[in-house]
């Protein structure tokens, strides 16, 4: 069927892109699974420290003649790989939904997002001008102007293997950087794809690298003495203790965003039917690996018609969620990245019951998979009551489609839950009152806060925010604030005797 048309063929080896040709690695070898049916459609390298040397030094060498390179012709190379995005966007949709298992739509909306932080890093000529001013004594002119560092290191995760190196790699190029990419080694390909259509593109061979691998080449990148800054986006544990911290002892730069346990706060004077419908989104969408994902919803008030209402509303259309290969137009959620992601939920959704929460959709097994496929990363959606703030379900990140559901009485409560989670990444209110949407917005403490929105993801020309143990650093990806991290203020003070 044209609906499930696949791009990959066969099994594709994975090469690295160092110094604008591929590079066979000498690194071991491991396969890449479609976790739908548990095919191998890839093999990728696990680089060695050589390796990402090898890439470093071909960027280092590569960044005076782009440095030295004008801003506009700089944009007109990153013009030209967003026309071959747009060209190539249906099949870099559908790479991405078959080495990562997200359904079509969902690979449509990432590619979207992509191509947008390209679109936005177009427009360096003017995000990258300064500013000056005469006079500021007699005779003596003072101006700033934003120059370039060298070369950066971006981390990418397996969540959205697309979309999110495009949260910097496009930033830092415009400016004037070089970029040594790792993507993860779970989802390597579509780095794979868009590193071919840089190529295309006519960037200078070393501006744009890709180094695939494990620990080796993050080790690699966090020690070298030429890499002057890190994006990373991934766990906590490993943003707060091992990038974060490795950065600073090393005097780089650095963007360290984590993990996240959102809240989605529903108020009994919410548009039901528009709340439950963004909920699905929220918490089960990307079959809930997204680190923007619902995981609790607090139910505010005591009334009981309202709560009821909302629960077999909310448990009626999640029951109603078609499950399978995310190429076919029909289905809403695909499986889960892989056996060992599905057996954390599942230990998680275990950990819930055990504290007291009662489940009311079993995602475990009270799910049916469209299609002759193997049940062997799928889950279904997972809704569980009389979940409390001090549960481990609320207060680690499960990265899994599950809800659970808090009853408070009144907003206050809701908001101190909110502000008591170590994660503050983001957080929403639903509900049809404007001083209530406003008290909430001013005292949550949430790098994006949704008002009626189920996913706060901002658009590329906002900073992806974040804060608590969700974010590390103090500058975000995304808009003026990459533009900033990428850029360092070079203030000149003048004077002509």
């Amino acid at each position: 069927m044209a609906i499930l048309e696949e791009p990959i063929k066969g099994i594709l080896e994975v090469k690295n892109y160092i110094d604008g040709e591929w590079v066979e690695s000498a690194g071991k070898i491991q396969d890449v699974v479609n976790p739908v049916n548990g095919e191998v459609i890839a093999r990728v390298p696990i680089s060695t420290k050589e390796e990402i040397d090898s890439a470093v030094e071909a960027a280092k060498a590569a960044f005076p003649d782009w440095r030295r390179t004008p801003p506009v012709a700089r944009a007109r190379c990153l013009f030209r790989l967003k026309e071959l995005l747009e060209a190539n966007f249906e099949e870099l949709s559908r790479v991405q939904t078959q080495e990562h298992g997200k359904t079509i739509d969902e690979s449509r909306g990432e590619t979207r997002r992509g191509i947008e932080n390209v679109e936005v890093a177009c427009g360096i000529p003017t995000l990258m001008q300064g500013y000056n001013s005469e006079d500021i004594a007699s005779g003596i002119d003072e101006y700033l102007i934003p120059t370039p560092l060298g070369v950066f290191g971006i981390i990418g995760p397996f969540n959205f293997p697309f979309m999110i190196p495009l949260w910097s790699a496009p930033y830092a190029v415009a400016t004037g950087n070089c970029v040594v990419i790792k993507p993860s080694s779970e989802v390597p390909l579509s780095q794979m794809k868009i590193a071919e259509l840089v190529d295309e593109a006519g960037f200078p061979p070393g501006v744009w690298n890709v180094v695939n691998g494990g620990r080796t080449v993050v080790n690699g990148m966090l020690d070298h003495p030429d890499i002057e800054g890190i994006t990373f986006v991934g766990s906590t544990p490993t943003a707060k203790n091992v990038i974060y911290p490795r950065c600073g002892a090393t005097g780089k730069r650095v963007i360290a965003q984590g993990g996240a346990s959102n809240f989605m706060v529903i108020m009994p004077d919410c548009s039901l039917r528009a709340t439950i419908l963004a909920l699905m989104t929220s918490f089960f969408g990307n079959a809930g690996q997204r680190c923007l994902a619902g995981q609790n919803a607090i139910i505010v008030g005591d009334d009981d018609h309202f709560y009821n209402e909302f629960i077999s509303g909310v448990v009626d259309t999640a029951k109603k969620i078609v499950i399978g290969n995310g190429l076919d137009e029909e289905v809403q959620m695909g499986p889960v990245r892989d056996t060992e992601k599905k057996k954390k939920i599942l230990s998680y959704i275990s950990s819930g019951i055990e504290e007291g929460a009662k489940i009311i959709l079993d995602g475990r097994s009270d799910f049916r998979i469209k299609g002759n496929y193997p049940d062997t990363c799928f889950l279904g959606s997972t809704i569980m009551e009389n979940v409390k703030p001090e549960m481990k379900i609320v207060t680690e990140e499960i990265f899994g489609p599950t809800m659970g559901i808090i009853r408070v009485k009144t907003l206050d409560e809701a908001i101190r839950i909110c502000n008591d989670s170590p994660f503050q990444n983001g957080n929403a209110i639903f509900t049809s009152n404007g001083r209530t949407a406003r008290e909430f917005k001013y005292r949550v403490k949430s790098g994006n806060v949704g008002i009626n929105i189920g996913i706060v993801a901002p658009m590329a020309f906002f900073p992806f925010s974040g804060t608590g143990d969700s974010f590390f650093g103090i500058l975000h990806t995304q808009g003026k604030e990459a533009i900033r991290f990428f850029t360092e203020s070079k203030v000149v003070i003048e004077r002509w005797l």
